[in-house]
């Protein structure tokens, strides 16, 4: 557990909370290694250059990410990676969704040090840690779940595509930030109207932001 060989990162943008998760994780593992990342980007090239992550801690709202897109992309690009989110959003249906979507655990920022390293050390054993007074016992709603469902079908360049249609951006743009061709996102796109079951871009957006609670859109698609 405590081997030198323990790697983590911290998503986060703010530098004072990455310090303070950075000295929790160190109370509980001394020897581990701790990287981290101010955006999800940084986050995404950190771990394209590093396969030995044991465990990722995120927030839902950073550069890059809005919403569960980031919690999204990384289960389904790296799927034996566990990620847990840290979140200042902590009501019982964020922290339910996130479970939904494959966190290993939730862990709100108001919590104080001593319940971020119980909780780091749970997962790290293979719990799932949320915090004791989370009621996860309501009724889902069909809709939503359907919808999550859908979302989940989504490739890891599919949920990087739809992350930036929710930003605005054209399709064009898209293809360049991504290093493909037009055509190549044209064809991504349709694949996701498809697995959404939509008809037009801006009605993906709307969808993905549905599940979001409205946190996932950041802009509108204009082409």
């Amino acid at each position: 557990m405590n081997a030198p060989s323990t790697h983590l990162v911290i998503a986060d943008d703010h530098p004072l909370f990455r310090d303070a998760l950075r000295q929790a994780v160190a109370g509980v593992l001394s020897t581990a290694k701790i990287d981290e990342a101010g955006s999800f980007d940084d986050l995404t090239k950190l771990l394209e250059q590093t396969s030995d992550v044991d465990l990722v801690l995120l927030d839902l709202s950073m550069p890059g990410i809005s919403g569960f897109s980031g919690l999204i992309y990384l289960r389904a690009q790296y799927p034996a990676i566990p990620v847990v989110i840290v979140s200042a959003s902590d009501d019982s249906a964020t922290i339910r969704r996130s479970l939904d979507f494959g966190a290993s655990g939730f862990i709100p920022k108001r919590f104080g040090v001593e319940t971020l390293r119980d909780a780091i050390l749970k997962v790290m054993e293979g719990d799932v840690w949320v915090p004791a007074d989370t009621d996860l016992t309501a009724a889902a709603d069909p809709d939503m779940t359907k919808l999550r469902d859908r979302l989940v079908t989504l490739t890891p360049q599919q949920v990087r595509v739809l992350m930036m249609l929710s930003e605005g951006l054209l399709n064009k743009q898209i293809a360049y930030e991504l290093g493909v061709s037009e055509a190549t996102i044209k064809a991504h796109v349709s694949a996701i109207l498809q697995k959404l079951g939509v008809e037009s871009r801006t009605q993906a957006v709307i969808a993905a932001a549905k599940i979001a609670g409205g946190q996932w859109k950041q802009g509108t698609p204009t082409g």
